[in-house]
This record gives C-alpha cells, sequence and structure tokens, in this order.
C-alpha cells in the first residue's frame, strides 16, 4: 500500500487527477506519465492495492486513484482496522514517533501520561476563566 500511495498516489480534486505522492511529486517524467493514459488507473482500495507487485525500474503501468485525499485515508483507517494484531500503535506528537503498545505496562503508562496531560490542561482553564484578563 505504501509504494501505491505515499509514493505514487493519486485522487481527484474538482473532477481532476492530482498527484499526492511523493515520487510522483518529486519526478516530472513520472508525473507527465502518471497523468498521460498510457498507465492503468484502478480505484483505490486498500486490500487489492497491497497485494499488486510494483516495480521500480521503469515508469509504473498502474496506479490507484483514490477519490479524494480524505477517502484514501478513510478507506485505509478503516483497512487497517480490520487487521488482527496483539498490539496498538500511538503518534506520540511530543517525540514525533510511533510508539508500539504491546503491554500492559506500556498502557498504563500512557493513560497516566495522558491523565496528566489533562490534569494540566483542565488547571491551565480553571486559571484562565478565574483571571481578570478574559
Amino acid at each position: 500500500v505504501y509504494w501505491f500511495t505515499v509514493e505514487f498516489g493519486l485522487c481527484k480534486e474538482n473532477q481532476q487527477l492530482k498527484a499526492y505522492g511523493a515520487a510522483l511529486l518529486s519526478s516530472i517524467g513520472e508525473l507527465l506519465h502518471a497523468l498521460s493514459d498510457k498507465p492503468e488507473l484502478r480505484p483505490f482500495e486498500p486490500a487489492s492495492t497491497s497485494v499488486q507487485p510494483y516495480q521500480d525500474q521503469e515508469y509504473q503501468p498502474i496506479y490507484y486513484v483514490a477519490e479524494t485525499f480524505e477517502d484514501a485515508k478513510d478507506k485505509f483507517r478503516r483497512w487497517v482496522s480490520t487487521m488482527s494484531r496483539p498490539f496498538e500503535v500511538r503518534f506520540n506528537p511530543h517525540t514525533e514517533r510511533v510508539e508500539v503498545h504491546d503491554s500492559v505496562d506500556k498502557l498504563e503508562t500512557l493513560i497516566w501520561q495522558l491523565n496528566t496531560e489533562m490534569l494540566h490542561l483542565t488547571n491551565a482553564v480553571k486559571k484562565l476563566k478565574g483571571s481578570h484578563f478574559e
């Protein structure tokens, strides 16, 4: 899925084909090829996209097109939610990393951290509401 989205993703915007994949945006030749009538354009469906073989020696013969960028994200999220895995992942905006939560200890630590953040935010709101700067 990565290959056909992050690298070679296409979507529609105002009835026009638009590129969002990094490889398309960084190669004028590949971009012109993708927007021409030469490649096969298929609707983006993560289940079928994920098993499509790809090659990296020539321009892509197949691209997957989402109805919109939001549609691509929604379909991807729904597809991922059907996967069975014994862990959860979370993007940590403070460290800018993806964390794998695969134990009760890690999840309890995350809950404690989130509760602490909520306490700080709640206190800040109370202070601002009580201040004379409103």
